[in-house]
Formats: structure tokens, C-alpha cells, sequence
């Protein structure tokens, strides 16, 4: 996975448009690992944090479906998150 500062798993730079192509396949990759080819995509939700040179930090968010959806998904995957750290 791609580290905190930009840098790809090999530890050389990747442009942005890489970084972030590198990063869903990699969830990709891990999708087909666990689900075999017994699976279909359904809604997404992108979250990419975007530095600019000024020190300038935004979120993007995107997702195809309406807001009420897309807050119950972040909400479980929060629920889920927490989950994982109280198992760890």
C-alpha cells in the first residue's frame, strides 16, 4: 500500500493520477482474493485527501448514490473500523 508521503509500495514516487490507480487496484486485488470471481460491485464511495504545494489540505468525497446512502455507508464503515481496533 501506497505510504503517508506519497511514495509507492516500491518506495519510489508516483504522480497522483498513479497513486491513486495504484490504490484501487489494490483493492481490487484484495476483493478478488477474498471473493474469488463470486462478486459484483455495487455502490462506491471514493475518499481522497488532496495536499496542494501551499499546505492546503481538502477532502474529495464522491459517491453515485443519494447523500441519506452514502451517510449510512460511512457510518457502518465507521462502526467497522472501530470494530477492528477494539479486536486488535
Amino acid at each position: 500500500m501506497a505510504g503517508e508521503g506519497g511514495e509507492a509500495a516500491g518506495g519510489a514516487e508516483a504522480g497522483p493520477r498513479a497513486k491513486l490507480m495504484q490504490e484501487v487496484a489494490q483493492e481490487m486485488d484484495a476483493i478478488e482474493s477474498e471473493f474469488g470471481d463470486q462478486y459484483e460491485i455495487g455502490r462506491v464511495i471514493t475518499i481522497v485527501e488532496v495536499r496542494q504545494p501551499n499546505g492546503e489540505v481538502s477532502l474529495r468525497v464522491r459517491a453515485g448514490q443519494y447523500p441519506w446512502v452514502t451517510l449510512g455507508m460511512l457510518r457502518f464503515a465507521e462502526k467497522f473500523i472501530e470494530s477492528q481496533i477494539g479486536a486488535g
